[in-house]
């Protein structure tokens, strides 16, 4: 039998994610999932894919708002839920243009010293509608600023099969999944056209070629050419390296 055994949101995008027991649904992901995002000067998003200290920026949900803090140092910041400027502006995920709100001049001053590269916070508010990717699912599909979709789903079975090849086991964080089931055999969920969870029906839409961010412990930025290297010896297609994911109900 599978079963649901993590959950997990990403508040900020391509920061440390936070492990949570249960998780309310939107109509653009898990609650909380990537409403905020770094941006540049030009308004495009930025992720470890260029900055992998990134990582270390590990996050914790408070009574009002989200604790930010730099793994190796003491400093910290607290997000508010929402944003308390009215200043808005167009941002890129990507080639994907939507509707961002600044945070404030204090958190983009924190950001900026702690990664040390010029950066600013937005968060997207409710009426920023950005939809999930068209060419896989339809109009009503939105998501936050995800890659491409609002939910991703990885079995437990796929990364032990992962880590049986590899000489130094990984953690599932590598992947940044929001959901993870136990049970069944790897790889099963590629297979999956529909998932029921809690009477909620989730639709099984492609797999995910996956980037080197997968290559960056997540706790300490060593790098190494795996698991990208192993990945490409059995889980390649059209020259990504793949886990899946879904993009919702």
């Amino acid at each position: 039998m599978l079963k649901i055994s993590e959950l997990y949101i990403y508040p900020i995008k391509s920061l440390g994610g936070i492990p949570v027991k249960t998780a309310i649904i939107t109509d653009r992901g898990f609650q909380y999932d990537r409403r905020w995002m770094l941006i540049d000067s030009t308004n495009r998003f930025i992720s470890q894919r260029e900055v992998p200290e990134m990582a270390l920026l590990k996050l914790t949900l408070s009574d009002t708002g989200l604790k930010v803090a730099h793994k190796n140092t003491n400093s910290s910041i607290i997000i508010p839920f929402k944003s308390p400027t009215n200043e808005f502006s167009t941002v890129t995920v990507w080639d994907e243009p939507c509707i961002g709100q600044f945070v404030s001049y204090e958190a983009n001053k924190w950001f900026t010293d702690i990664l040390k590269i010029k950066c600013r916070l937005v968060y997207m508010p409710d009426v920023s509608e950005r939809q999930a990717n068209p060419n896989n699912t339809n109009a009503k599909s939105l998501t936050s600023f995800s890659d491409a979709y609002p939910f991703m789903m990885i079995g437990q079975a796929s990364l032990d099969d992962l880590n049986s090849r590899l000489k130094q086991p990984i953690l599932i964080n590598r992947f940044r999944p929001n959901i993870v089931f136990a049970g069944g055999k790897p790889f099963e969920e590629d297979l999956m056209d529909t998932i029921t969870i809690n009477n909620i029906i989730f639709n099984g839409i492609k797999l995910c070629g996956r980037c080197n961010i997968i290559t960056i412990d997540q706790d300490n930025l060593a790098r190494s050419k795996e698991p990208l290297k192993t990945l490409a010896t059995y889980r390649s297609k059209k020259e990504k390296h793949i886990f899946w994911t879904i993009p919702g109900m």
